[in-house]
């Protein structure tokens, strides 16, 4: 068979690979949201701000206070009746950054190799859960290695304006997305000055010149994200809450205290410190989805190899193309860093530098083939070849087998085909749900109700509710503590306009007889404030909705 032919027909098998894989995604998709984010921020928030007819401050709710350039675009879906179009929305993000990565890699190196790239990312298996889920993530990907290679096409086109100016507006989209923008601002803003004073042919002005685009980067991208700081600062004074809450409201006395990455992993998870110190590979090996100890996702452990390859030089090669795979390495490298002493690290954390590992990945491949193909000796070219394409296929087999494997937890046929209605999938993922039902179905409009361990998801929730947690206190642990008598607690619960109670009781009977939380003349006195004041009207699954009410004994 001519070589043309076979290269037609291998293209062909790619694209045909790769239109499975988004089919099969749109078809995971296609179930009503049920992911904890999703029900406790992304889809939460903009019901409510639809709900008041506005952008308004939620106090009880901390994550309301998060930048949420992707949240208002799945208000539209919302205020037209449909929560799974924010699902498509969010994948659109994974669609456009395999478009960048595409773009970047087939005048670098060819179609076949730009294909496997974007088949590689789009594949991830924290990249398919987040292309299922209505998370931010994937906008924070892609306005994040958007803003890095546009920076790099600054640096082509003999630093043009235009291309640092859309970089910017990038980098104060990803800003917008999540606090993580945050650390593609700073390391990008840093980039500017260093690689304009480093590679500019014609740099007479020197350091300020450079330090000029910088600051240009930095205006630009700041304007971007100036209203999402203007509205937390009209609300709590603190422009970036509730980061950096001690810095702007000292006085405050509830400030977010954390630890340290090696203290929090050595008390909660007991692991040793060269577990600790392994945590930049096992992150690539270790991943589970839901697990935090091991980063509540899965990556793909050729994505820590691959990249080794890249930088093995094989023949001539430009200047430019040498500074763009450092830029991109050190984007990641350093990004990996600031993300890793997170207390709590997860695979979504470092997700912003997935593609630029799976370009490095790409030209390492690449490397590795022209490094074969230079032997003399043809049956060591072959086996090197054959080598190479078991590698192709272990690297996508383990994100396809994530992807099967996702069919039978999503479960989507038994929605699609009407086996399942929408409110038993819901409870089928939602154990509360039957519950939040009934509040929706029988509860007055006017009815207020105290959520206690509920995990924050109230998504489904269509009458006004509280969070009986905020900022590391308990509404009713307080209330207990002060009180005296079962009518005081309450009475402090009405003064909040609380009228209902909706618990998990399995969490929340621990919690009562739990002598660290409450002493024993606590515990009694609960225990008579739900006996006098405490009606149950609705349980099941181990969650319960209650009506307070001013019986006595």
């Amino acid at each position: 068979m001519h070589e043309k032919t076979k290269t037609s027909y291998f293209k062909a098998f790619l694209l045909g690979i790769l239109a499975v894989l988004i089919v099969s995604i749109l078809i995971l998709s296609y179930v009503p949201p049920v992911s904890k984010d999703a029900l406790t921020h992304h889809l939460a928030v903009p019901k409510l701000y639809l709900k008041h007819g506005s952008i308004y401050e939620i106090p009880f709710m901390v994550f309301s206070y998060y930048p949420m350039n992707l949240e208002l675009l799945y208000s539209i879906p919302l205020y037209l009746g449909n929560d799974i179009i924010p699902k498509y929305i969010h994948f659109a993000f994974a669609l456009l950054t395999a478009w960048l990565i595409f773009n970047y890699l087939r005048p670098r190196t060819n179609f076949i190799y730009a294909i496997l790239g974007v088949l590689l990312f789009l594949s991830i298996p924290i990249i398919v859960k987040l292309s299922i889920t209505v998370y931010v993530d994937l906008g924070l990907i892609f306005f994040s290695t958007a803003s890095l290679l546009l920076l790099l096409k600054w640096v082509e086109n003999g630093f043009k304006y235009r291309f640092l100016a859309l970089s910017a507006i990038c980098c104060g989209l990803a800003m917008g997305t999540k606090y993580n923008g945050l650390i593609t601002f700073f390391l990008l803003t840093l980039f500017v000055p260093f690689i304009h004073s480093r590679y500019a042919k014609d740099n007479k002005a020197g350091a300020v010149k450079s330090l000029r685009y910088g600051a240009l980067f930095l205006a630009i991208a700041l304007l971007l994200f100036t209203p999402w700081m203007i509205r937390n600062y009209i609300w709590t004074g603190n422009p970036l809450y509730p980061l950096y809450d001690g810095l702007f409201n000292p006085e405050d006395p509830v400030h977010r205290h954390t630890i340290d990455l090696f203290t929090y992993r050595s008390a909660v998870y007991h692991e040793q410190w060269w577990q600790i110190a392994l945590l930049p590979i096992r992150i690539f090996f270790e991943g589970q989805d839901g697990n935090p100890q091991y980063f509540d996702g899965r990556l793909n452990a050729f994505l820590l190899l691959l990249p080794l390859f890249a930088f093995y030089r094989v023949g001539k090669e430009s200047d430019t193309m040498r500074m763009e795979l450092k830029a991109i390495l050190s984007f990641s490298a350093l990004f990996f860093a600031f993300s890793f002493f997170s207390s709590g690290l997860r695979a979504r954390y470092i997700s912003p530098i997935i593609p630029s590992l799976v370009i490095l990945s790409i030209f390492g491949l690449r490397r590795m083939v022209l490094q074969v193909k230079a032997l003399r000796i043809p049956l060591l070219r072959d086996i090197g070849l054959a080598g190479i394409v078991l590698i192709i296929c272990a690297a996508l087999w383990l994100n396809f087998r994530y992807v099967i494997d996702q069919y039978g937890y999503v479960d989507p046929f038994s929605y699609i085909g009407g086996t399942v209605t929408r409110d038993e999938y819901i409870e089928r993922h939602r154990p509360e749900y039957p519950v939040i039902r009934y509040i929706d179905e029988n509860l007055a409009p006017c009815d207020r109700i105290l959520f206690l361990f509920m995990g924050d998801r109230g998504y489904y929730c269509d009458r006004e509710y509280v969070f009986d947690v905020v900022a590391n206190r308990s509404l009713l642990h307080q209330l207990v503590k002060m009180s005296r008598k079962p009518e005081q607690i309450l009475q402090g619960l009405r003064s909040k306009g609380i009228t209902h109670m909706l618990i998990r009781y399995d969490i929340f009977d621990r919690w009562v007889k739990d002598e660290d939380n409450f002493s024993i003349r606590d515990q009694e006195l609960l225990a008579r404030f739900f006996e006098r004041h405490v009606k149950l009207l609705y349980f099941k699954w181990g969650y319960g909705v209650s009506r307070l009410e001013h019986s006595s004994a």
